[in-house]
């Protein structure tokens, strides 16, 4: 392949993503654990159904961050995980460690990188991930929120009875509590939803797709969430590494846009080879501001802790 893709994490989230990278043979990928056997078995088991599925990527397991060496995109979903009654908040600090001592690992052998970060809480890692690798904005981001536009894609769809790809819906701020979802802006083949749903039902929506991570760690009882949020890493790795210019809500380094300055918080992103190439301002009203606002406010607080 053309390209190289570093995975640090080879849990279910990085195993998946990795399996859908290759699969679409978008990259060669290297899969990095501290269950270095882990790595390599994932990595094993996922080649050795390339002559059935038809993909010629390549895909290596291991501990060794020697192997990531001259990655395009190194995607970070290494960390302890969320598990019922644990908030993205109280893993602040160990996943800080562990994010901090993975970047500098990696930039050391792929200076010209672009980090794409998933682990909890996302956007205080990125501001670690920041500062670790003394990297520009563009080439820092992280995976939020197109999971949570999907889920509220899904749900509209459901809903309505409609093809999920007719529905577009678009989810900022931060990931969970205080995330913004936009149902004004969300439309049915180009038809506003306010215009399809009552009030209530959309509100019931956007209360489902706050609460999206927590239904389903309540179905699984251990563990999270890692379907959705996998195949949201790989159209973000496909935007960057196709140059596709595509926009998307990422958390990104905002400095200025939105009023809000030195802060990551989720936004719409053009993303192309550069990484983010542009971040978009829409025009928001009084009360969506001000929850943007307290997103950003609240990464800050998470920060102080560190």
């Amino acid at each position: 392949m053309d390209h190289k893709v570093t995975i640090v994490g080879s849990g279910n989230v990085g195993a998946t993503a990795a399996q859908r990278i290759v699969e679409r043979e978008l990259a060669d990928v290297v899969m990095l654990d501290i269950l270095s056997n882990v790595a390599m078995g994932k990595a094993l088991d996922i080649l050795e159904s390339a002559p059935i599925l038809g993909f010629n990527a390549t895909i290596e397991g291991g501990g060794d961050y020697a192997m990531s060496a001259g990655s395009d995109i190194c995607i970070l979903t290494a960390g302890l995980v969320r598990r019922p009654g644990v908030s993205r908040e109280d893993l602040v600090v160990k996943n800080a460690e562990i994010v901090r001592g993975a970047v500098e690992q990696l930039i050391r052998r792929s200076p010209d990188t672009i980090l794409l970060i998933v682990t909890n809480p996302l956007d205080a890692m990125c501001e670690v991930a920041r500062r670790a690798s003394g990297f520009p904005r563009e080439r820092v981001l992280g995976m939020a929120g197109v999971l949570d536009a999907s889920r509220m894609r899904y749900f509209i769809a459901h809903e309505l009875g409609v093809s999920v790809e007719d529905v577009d819906a678009l989810v900022l701020g931060g990931h969970g509590d205080t995330m913004l979802a936009l149902p004004r802006l969300a439309t049915v083949n180009g038809v506003p939803l306010p215009q399809l749903l009552r009030p209530e039902r959309i509100q019931a929506i956007v209360e489902r797709t706050r609460e999206g991570a927590a239904e389903i760690m309540n179905y699984y009882k251990q563990g999270a969430a890692y379907y959705t949020p996998s195949a949201a890493v790989v159209d973000m790795v496909a935007a960057i590494l196709k140059n596709k210019r595509k926009i998307l809500p990422c958390s990104a380094y905002l400095q200025g846009e939105y009023g809000i300055h030195d802060t990551f918080v989720g936004v719409p992103c053009k993303l192309g080879r550069r990484g983010v190439e542009e971040v978009v301002e829409l025009p928001l009203d009084d009360t969506e501001r001000a929850q943007l606002l307290h997103a950003a406010e609240t990464v800050q607080k998470l920060l102080t802790r560190l």
